[in-house]
């Protein structure tokens, strides 16, 4: 497989599509929210302008009261379902009503801090600060009204982990009976047992429908969802970003945004604790709605190591969780673990590695110290892509790749997290 920088360079040049970059040709026709976040990290290797481009033609998408939505239609393609005729979300450019996790803020402070050219990186870093505070103080108003330190999530969606295990049992409280007619695009693109199923897609797009029908309007969201989690993902990636977006208020900001911001922090950080499990030795997420955690060990769990606010004793037990699944497995780290008797290794969310929550993951895990864990998850993405190429997904049996090909934020993660040895 001819995994090099400069194949993953060129799927990134392939999927640019005038300043934005899709995630996949044909499957994923649009500018994905977090996708974006990623794919800015892989361009500042090689190319500054292009990466700040990528940042700033996603906030073209941001909602007056902040919201930056998980797509952004910028010009039509009738090969994917849902699309605007579906979100009714009257934006210009249209968007989804939906968000997705936080990328955001840690990709432009990467960017800032890794930037060669220092005027261009302060002009994009000063602009885009203030668009990003809009967003995170949507976070905190839209989705924890009760100031509890978690967010939540509305939408199956917003969490990027679409299908996961973790939802399956609140997610049955949503009836199957969406408006909207259903258009299965992506099954022709990708066999469809490596995709969400039929009923999953009913549901979601009932919840779309709903929410439009409520005109995306937050307060009625948080009223009337049957569907309200405190995802791991979403609340360890918000807490990450929030602490780089603290690092580009120190230049970029005032002193009550830093105190506004740091507050916000100090209660993230005692909430996210709360969600630990000594006995999985994994984090759980937390139903809202149910008012109990979600007993399901999904990779999610241990995104707290990247939000930074795991101990040491959690890491350990973390680590000890991450050796028994890879030792039943082969690769690091499965989307869901392999002792889950919903395990399956090659459909989405439920058992396949994802290169960017490895680079998450294993980012975390370094930079609190557990090298040796940290280490084997990035060698194991190495693996992956070494074998596989750049694929959007992979078996974490055989390392099969999966899903779509020539993926752009596994293009972007093997060349910012350097798996693909020396520049050609």
């Amino acid at each position: 497989m001819n995994a090099t920088p400069e194949a993953a360079r060129a799927i990134l040049r392939a999927n640019d599509r005038g300043g934005y970059t899709v995630p996949t040709a044909g499957l994923y026709p649009y500018q994905w929210n977090w996708d974006s976040a990623f794919s800015a990290l892989g361009w500042m290797t090689f190319d500054e302008p292009r990466a700040w481009r990528e940042l700033t033609r996603l906030f073209e998408g941001q909602w007056p009261d902040g919201m930056v939505p998980h797509i952004v239609f910028h010009r039509w393609n009738g090969d994917y379902f849902p699309g605007p005729e579906v979100w009714r979300t009257r934006h210009d450019p249209p968007t989804s009503g939906i968000t997705q996790p936080a990328v955001l803020a840690t990709a432009v402070r990467r960017c800032w801090e890794g930037a060669k050219n220092r005027p261009l990186a302060k002009a994009n870093a000063a602009a885009l600060y203030p668009r990003l505070l809009a967003w995170h103080r949507w976070w905190a108003a839209a989705r924890d009204p009760e100031q509890t330190g978690l967010v939540a999530m509305l939408h199956p969606w917003e969490s990027g982990m679409d299908n996961s295990p973790a939802w399956d049992e609140a997610f049955a409280r949503v009836r199957p009976e969406p408006v909207s007619a259903i258009r299965r695009t992506d099954t022709g693109h990708v066999d469809p047992s490596m995709r969400p199923s039929e009923d999953f897609y009913k549901r979601v797009i009932a919840l779309v429908d709903l929410y439009a029908g409520l005109d995306w309007e937050p307060a009625r969201l948080w009223r009337e969802t049957p569907f309200k989690i405190a995802d791991l993902a979403i609340n360890s990636i918000l807490h990450r970003a929030n602490r780089d977006l603290l690092a580009l208020a120190e230049r970029f900001g005032s002193a009550s945004e830093r105190d506004e911001i740091a507050a916000r922090l100090n209660l993230s950080a005692q909430a996210i604790e709360r969600l630990w499990s000594g006995q999985a030795g994994i984090y759980y997420s937390f139903d809202l709605m149910a008012g109990e955690s979600i007993p399901a060990a999904t990779s999610a769990g241990f995104l707290p190591a990247w939000a930074g606010v795991a101990r040491r004793e959690q890491l350990a037990a973390m680590s000890k969780t991450l050796d028994r699944w890879r030792a039943a497995l082969g690769y690091l780290v499965p989307s869901t673990s392999p002792e889950d008797a919903r395990f399956e290794p090659r459909r989405y969310w439920r058992g396949p590695v994802w290169a960017v929550v490895n680079f998450m993951i294993g980012q975390g895990f370094a930079e609190c110290g557990a090298v040796e864990t940290a280490q084997c998850i990035r060698d194991d993405t190495a693996a992956l892509i070494s074998h596989a190429g750049f694929c959007e997904y992979f078996d974490p049996r055989n390392g099969e790749g999966l899903g779509g090909g020539d993926f752009s934020w596994t293009a972007a993660v093997a060349l910012a997290w350097n798996l693909l040895g020396p520049a050609d």
